[in-house]
């Protein structure tokens, strides 16, 4: 199989992940670009940048329509994790492959446990405390930075269950934070942009902005309890996966 039929099929995937769970296109992104595509890891966590960007602006769009986008805590959230986001960029070139890989294993296992075990979210409006915001939001930076992810597949948990919102919010909230955080980790990759293969790269990010657009869709006919344990039997299964292959 050419590697642009797997780009538009890895990228289709992807894009339906970001647009009906508000994240998780990263963490599968990235071992898909290295798997299936054959790219370093170094390679693949500044590609997946580069396709989670661009495919989680036109998914915020729609979710935002909707009234899902929750503006002011997303953007103390993401405001929060510019810094760090850009000094992991910095040491994630100093990290071997391996490294990188056990790493990205660990921090998703961690999140889809987080996932599983938090509690249904409020229904009402919550007020989400300003200084546990920006905590969180450091932290999920520096690991966008590191590790080469918009940083979705943990801020949805982090939004549910560390900071109480609701399911959809916290969908469209991510959204915004993936696009801030994955901006400001590729601006310290600029020198390796131009390194990708572009005939693979353009035709992965066109398939993930159309899925975007049917995870969106998606999103509006399953309740929001069933995209959490969803969203945690994936990252389970990716965890397994790239730890499986990091001990090897």
């Amino acid at each position: 199989m050419s590697a642009v039929v797997l780009a538009l099929a890895a990228g289709a995937a992807i894009g339906l992940a970001l647009g009906a769970l508000g994240g998780g296109g990263s963490v599968l992104a990235v071992p898909a670009l290295i798997y299936l595509l054959g790219f370093s890891p170094v390679g693949a966590t500044t590609a997946s940048l580069v396709i989670v960007s661009i495919t989680s602006v036109t998914a915020l769009v729609a979710h935002a329509r909707d009234g899902h986008a929750r503006w002011r805590t997303g953007l103390l959230f993401a405001a929060a994790g510019t810094g760090p986001a850009m000094a992991g960029a910095l040491l994630a070139g100093r990290l071997p492959a391996g490294a990188l890989t056990a790493a990205f294993g660990v921090v998703a296992g961690a999140a889809a446990v987080r996932m599983l075990r938090a509690a249904p979210a409020a229904q009402g409006v919550v007020t989400v405390r300003p200084g546990r915001a920006a905590a969180a939001g450091a932290g999920l930076g520096a690991v966008t930075g590191v590790l080469g992810v918009g940083g979705g597949f943990l801020a949805v948990p982090a939004l549910v269950g560390v900071l109480g919102m609701r399911m959809r919010h916290a969908v469209g909230t991510s959204l915004l934070v993936i696009t801030v955080n994955s901006l400001a980790a590729l601006t310290m990759r600029a020198g390796t942009v131009e390194e990708l293969d572009w005939t693979v790269v353009g035709p992965f990010v066109g398939a993930a902005i159309l899925g975007a657009w049917d995870g969106k869709r998606l999103a509006a006919k399953i309740s929001g309890q069933t995209l959490q344990r969803i969203f945690a039997v994936v990252l389970l299964a990716v965890a397994a996966f790239m730890m499986i292959d990091a001990l090897r």
